[in-house]
């Protein structure tokens, strides 16, 4: 083990591999709901039900990605090929997603079922692989704090870029393919052409391409496993990770942030369309207010990220993580009770992702953590499966998010006729919409700041893991 300073080349590099997951992870959480029901076109119920069974599955694959990726050998490392070998799959898989065929529903359906679970399966693939190179890449605390901070401020940067690019390149294709339909459209909704969001999602996928290949090129693996260690069995490694009392509570806290998260973004589309209704776009721009608020969000979700190494070297991570997250919590409860009026709803949107921007580069680094507790524990350094399991509560926490949205949405009576033709939602549904961007994102916000209550592992104790490592690997 070579624990030296990472150069700054090197953390923009480790970052530039979040900023390509997290631009189409932005599209799946904020687009794809909008995207099946509205484009697609089938029901909000079977929508729902496709992410939560897609996705539940694809989250214990995760594991088997991380037990596959420890056990990878190459001259380039363990986890670093992955970048480089499905970089273009990757992208294209994200094509074939938002493509829509002109099938009849059951046939849609069924390619819907098909094309959304292989791009989850790729997403694994690559993205496993690139959590567990954190691992790898340093075992000093604050470094890894930094690589951290630097992952989660690519990941708001890349999905800044894609609410700055989604919607005007779905509307210079749909313009380019359709002219006289872009010109009837309302101008407080994004176009609804097929073609438009395939493409759109197609330009952004070579952005990701370039992104992980500079990624694998621009960072190195240093934290070895001692050769004792290969043959460890994966039940062995399972046993371990499952008796994993801080692995529990994190997976569980992860869980219930990714869901808050993923709620709140879900139903956005349809909060302004039905609820607020602002015809209104920024000059010179095809933004309207669905995407300004995507944007202020993770503008303060950066700021968020670029403070929480700060503010946690100061208070700690598991004081500054319990802190934000119930702050996040506050804020959604008062989001519920704002008037609708478009300064105000950015402004406590600026506030509740500032807090929540906080949250996600601790989860990180607090996980890689517990990859050096259960090695002074087992001798066993399993960076991989540990990782896998932070993706894991990422994908579950998305995919309850998701298949709850549509599943609660299909409950207050969406109507994806009406939606079609332009009718206004009932009362009861928009009500339900104002719920799901507001209340239910609280409740998640204090089910992890609960679990967060019994997290073992201050920074005392993670000081003590690193020097003992250290002692152990220099004898």
């Amino acid at each position: 083990m070579k624990n030296q300073a990472i150069s700054l080349k090197e953390k923009i590099g480790y970052g530039f591999g979040d900023a390509a997951s997290s631009m189409f992870w932005k599209i799946f959480g904020m687009y794809a709901a909008f995207f099946y029901t509205d484009v697609f076109g089938i029901t909000a119920a079977a929508a729902g039900i496709m992410f939560l069974v897609a996705r539940i599955w694809d989250s214990f694959f995760d594991v088997f990605v991380g037990i596959v990726a420890d056990r990878t050998k190459t001259r380039w490392g363990k986890y670093r090929p992955y970048l480089l070998w499905f970089a273009v799959p990757f992208a294209v898989m994200g094509i074939i997603t938002f493509f829509t065929p002109e099938f009849a529903q059951t046939g849609k359906l069924i390619y819907a079922y098909i094309t959304y679970s292989l791009m989850m399966i790729v997403y694994s693939i690559i993205n496993v692989p690139y959590a567990s190179l954190l691992g790898a890449m340093s075992a000093d605390p604050k470094e890894r704090n930094s690589l951290s901070s630097f992952r989660m401020s690519f990941a708001f940067i890349g999905s800044f870029v894609t609410f700055m690019l989604m919607q005007p390149l779905i509307d210079i294709f749909a313009q380019a393919f359709d002219p006289q339909g872009f010109a009837s459209k309302a101008d407080n909704t994004i176009s609804t052409l097929p073609i438009a969001w395939t493409l759109g999602v197609g330009s952004i996928g070579l952005l990701c391409i370039v992104l992980f290949i500079l990624c694998f090129f621009w960072t190195k693996e240093r934290v070895q496993q001692i050769d004792k260690d290969e043959n460890v069995s994966v039940r062995e490694d399972l046993g371990h990770l499952l008796h994993n009392a801080p692995w529990w509570i994190l997976v569980g806290t992860g869980l219930a942030a990714l869901l808050f998260n993923a709620v709140r973004d879900g139903v956005a589309i349809y909060y302004f369309r039905d609820y607020v209704r602002i015809p209104y776009k920024m000059t010179g721009t095809s933004w309207d207010a669905t995407t300004i608020y995507f944007l202020v969000g993770q503008a303060a979700n950066l700021i968020g990220v670029m403070a929480a190494p700060v503010l946690s070297a100061r208070y700690g991570k598991k004081q500054t993580y319990m802190i934000a997250i119930l702050a996040a919590g506050i804020l959604s409860v008062v989001f519920f009770f704002i008037p609708k009026h478009f300064a105000i709803i950015l402004g406590i949107q600026f506030l509740i992702s500032l807090f929540a921007g906080y949250v996600l580069p601790l989860l990180w680094s607090m996980f890689a953590d517990i990859v050096d507790d259960q090695e002074i524990k087992t001798g066993r350094r399993a960076t991989g499966l540990i990782f896998s399991s932070s993706s894991m509560s990422q994908k579950l926490g998305w995919a309850l998010g998701a298949g709850l949205n549509l599943l609660i949405l299909g409950w207050f009576g969406y109507n994806e006729e009406a939606a079609h033709q332009g009718i206004a939602q009932t009362a009861q549904t928009v009500f339900g919409e104002r719920i799901m961007i507001s209340l239910l994102p609280a409740v998640c916000c204090i089910l992890a700041f609960a679990g967060m209550m019994f997290y073992p592992l201050s920074d005392k104790k993670v000081k003590e893991n690193t020097e003992e490592l250290e002692k152990r690997r220099k004898k």
